[in-house]
């Protein structure tokens, strides 16, 4: 950041009054910039057996599977934020969707969601950042072509699970090289 977003004027970095960290600060005006990790929502879209994958139209990642998720929106619930991922990547719907891992990446700023969901009723298309949209038996899934390393690790968690008939909501923290470090509820 180089101009305050208020006044026009240059920023500095240092730390507020009454903070404990560096922040953008505009001398001018006195706005504080904050800057917060971003939120990805989405969802684990199930049809019986088999796991919904989106393959993605748009970089990062292009010509690589995923699961639905994108960037939560200013004004909904993680949950809305996922249901409206899940339509606009796949055309999908969900139901019965609970909070099934939360991922924290604090070296990018991002923390992930995903809800485990139901598919209702079994009807899917491409969205506009979709190439193709796909259910996949674990068997199937293209794990050489998953596009991101937290959707893979979803992937694998939830095949155990279901292995085991029980889930639970899986929280980990997720550095490079990633070590698992885990909470379950």
């Amino acid at each position: 950041m180089k101009y305050c977003s208020q006044c026009g004027k240059p920023v500095v970095i240092k730390i507020p009054e009454l903070d404990n960290r560096e922040r953008y600060v505009c001398e001018h005006c006195e706005t504080i910039h904050y800057q917060n990790p971003r939120i990805v929502v989405g969802c684990l879209p199930v049809w019986e057996t088999k796991v919904l994958l989106c393959k993605r139209a748009i970089e990062p990642r292009k010509d690589y599977w995923t699961l639905p998720a994108g960037f939560m929106e200013n004004g909904e619930t993680s949950l809305q934020g996922a249901l409206r991922e899940t339509w606009e990547e796949a055309k999908a719907k969900v139901e019965e969707e609970s909070l099934y891992r939360l991922f924290d990446l604090p070296q990018i700023n991002q923390v992930y969601m995903f809800y485990r969901a139901r598919l209702s009723p079994k009807d899917f298309a491409p969205g506009e950042e979709s190439l193709d949209v796909a259910l996949f038996e674990e068997a199937e899934i293209p794990w050489q072509e998953i596009a991101f390393p937290v959707v893979a690790i979803t992937l694998q968690d939830y095949f155990e699970d279901r292995r085991k008939g029980e889930f639970h909501t899986r929280i980990s923290d997720f550095t490079y090289p990633y070590k698992k470090k885990e909470v379950e509820e």
